[in-house]
């Protein structure tokens, strides 16, 4: 018996995939397994493959990996687009009473289980609860107490009445009796249970919840996948706290009304992916040049263009940090994990006050719709800090005046950070524009001016730089000869690579970073490797680029731009194939 176990449901999009996956998730959860989730889909509503995949231990688990315990396949592409991943006594349920699954041939050394699910779910009340059937069904097969199920099924299931609640429980019920009467199947798969606590939530979520708790109350955004659950996280949780949601109409209104409620004295923020960003540049250079405190999330996904809206990239780091016409200072952070999507996002929001001006939160889709189990004091909000920056009150406005008593919002700082006013604060009437402006915020072309206010910009990055430490997570051995170095969600598939590599007794440091501009300086790090390598989603290596840039060094990459996550096993062997030769060399 594996030390975990991986699952899937997968079917047709619109079949219920999605809620029947968070279903089973939920439950394995709350009997205290740790849960990690990927998901595949189609960008369409109905129609194309899609699934939902569970990977589930006592231990934590932290990436997908190339193998299939069980499988519920609702149409047989499913079976055709897992083959590679199922094995021997990987178990297959289907209903082959429907005319699409009565040509199934499961191989002979898989365990074979024909569910009527359609018809245990019409007579539970209707067929519209086949999916949950095959929960049941699963629940058998993996030995899975199914009163966890059942709690599952009320939280999902609640607001639709007591009936419908009771005829999913008697569906599930249905789906476990069958497989318990009718299939004496060999292979054992057994879910331990434990009395641990766990909450469970995915990376836009954590997002959501970051923001709230950093204080913003202000958010607007428009649909876009794969950064939508941010907002809908944030709809009517925002309210309790005296915030507010608004859907614009596109997503150059979503940034223009951030960036009113910021210069309003709001903490405020939008989320988005790559289109929408290109979409958000010309407002971009404006919240940049008024020195606005905002932050921008980007979900990244596989592009350009429309291109895989629902797969997985890393493609757009060389936007977050050059893209705008002129120069436009910003900051860019990138969580790592999905609880680093929560800290992070706090992270944001006091760096953007702080030193009054645009924060990119970069996430991924990997990130955005993995759903992952975490202890909740891994969120304990007492543990979360609000800096506000250098704003300042009726009292200390007339520091900041000229001689005609007229507040200064661009005063010309050491540090370049100017003092702030909210919109009524007495003596701190003030204006701004997008027009170059000199201290009053009054557009000017002086040229003396125009030097004085660019390098004053500029100096807030130094400043951020003197006073932020701009740091990695490390892991492994920090003396071994070969250094892998990423970004992004790429950070949990590499962790368990490294488990595998140990084995072999390959030993490996990696360096996970969460700063993007400013990043770390790695060159003693990479000085100190026999073997560097950058892992990426994407084709050319754009952090690679910049660390090259920054070390004058040529570094190795393992890229993946197929729209697919990495998964641990994978990576494994990329890097084992990289250091092979040396160590073989070593050896002789």
């Amino acid at each position: 018996m594996p030390d975990d176990l991986n699952w899937a449901i997968g079917g047709e999009a619109g079949d219920g995939i999605d809620s029947t996956g968070k279903i089973f998730a939920q439950a394995l959860s709350r009997a205290g397994r740790h849960v990690y989730t990927s998901k595949d889909f189609a960008s369409r509503i109905r129609g194309g493959y899609t699934a939902y995949k569970i990977r589930t231990s006592v231990d934590r688990v932290e990436s997908v990996v190339d193998r299939l315990d069980i499988l519920i396949a609702l149409t047989e592409r499913t079976i055709d687009e897992n083959m590679d991943e199922l094995h021997d006594g990987s178990v297959i349920i289907y209903d082959g009473e429907r005319t699409t699954m009565q040509n199934v041939e499961v191989p002979d050394n898989m365990v074979d289980l024909d569910v009527p699910l359609q018809s245990l779910a019409e007579d539970a009340g209707g067929s519209i609860m086949r999916n949950v059937v095959a929960l049941g069904a699963a629940c058998q097969v993996t030995n899975f107490p199914i009163g966890s199920l059942d709690a599952s099924l009320e939280k999902r299931f609640k607001d639709k009445g007591t009936a419908i609640v009771e005829n999913n429980k008697d569906a599930a019920r249905l789906g476990q009796e069958y497989v318990q009467e009718n299939y004496d199947h060999t292979e054992e798969y057994d879910l331990e249970t434990t009395d641990s606590d766990y909450v469970l939530l995915n990376g836009d979520e954590a997002i959501g919840m970051g923001a709230i708790a950093a204080g913003c109350r202000f958010y607007a955004g428009y649909p876009i996948t794969p950064a939508t659950d941010v907002m809908e996280y944030l709809t009517g949780r925002i309210d309790q706290y005296g915030g507010k949601v608004i859907q614009a109409e596109d997503e150059l209104a979503a940034i223009n009304l951030s960036l009113g409620a910021a210069r309003a004295g709001a903490r405020a923020m939008t989320a988005t992916s790559g289109p929408g960003v290109d979409l958000m540049t010309e407002t971009f250079g404006l919240v940049g040049a008024s020195e606005t405190p905002l932050v921008i999330c980007d979900v990244m996904r596989a592009g350009p263009s429309t291109g895989m809206p629902t797969k997985q990239e890393q493609g757009d780091l060389n936007m977050l940090i050059y893209g705008g016409h002129g120069e436009v200072e910003r900051l860019v952070i990138g969580p790592t994990t999905v609880a680093e999507c929560f800290w992070r996002t706090v992270e944001a929001f006091n760096l953007a006050e702080k030193y009054q001006l645009p924060v990119y939160l970069v996430s991924d889709l990997s990130l955005a719709v993995t759903e992952q189990t975490f202890r909740p004091e891994t969120f304990d909000m007492d543990d979360v800090e609000i800096e506000r920056g250098k704003i300042v009150d009726e009292e200390e406005i007339d520091s900041w005046t000229d001689e005609q008593d007229r507040f200064q919002p661009h005063f010309p700082t050491a540090d370049g950070i100017s003092p702030r006013a909210f919109p009524g604060t007495d003596g701190g009437a003030h204006m701004t524009t997008g027009l170059e402006h000199n201290a009053l915020g009054r557009r000017t072309e002086d040229t003396e001016i125009r030097v004085e206010q660019v390098e004053k910009r500029q100096r807030k990055i130094e400043t951020s730089k003197q006073r932020e430490t701009w740091d990695y997570r490390e892991f492994g051995d920090p003396d071994a000869d070969t250094l892998l170095i990423s970004w992004g969600s790429n950070e949990g598939p590499i962790r368990e690579g490294m488990e595998l590599l140990a084995k072999d007794g390959i030993d490996v440091r990696f360096i996970s970073m969460p700063y993007l501009s400013p990043r770390p300086d790695l060159t003693a790090e990479i000085e100190n490797a026999e073997t560097t390598i950058v892992v990426e989603c994407n084709a050319k290596g754009q952090l690679a680029d910049l660390l090259e840039r920054d070390v004058l060094e040529r570094l190795e990459r393992v890229n993946k731009f197929d729209g697919v996550r990495f998964k641990a096993d994978e990576l494994a062997e990329k890097v084992r194939r990289s250091v092979k030769p040396s160590q073989e060399a070593t050896t002789q």
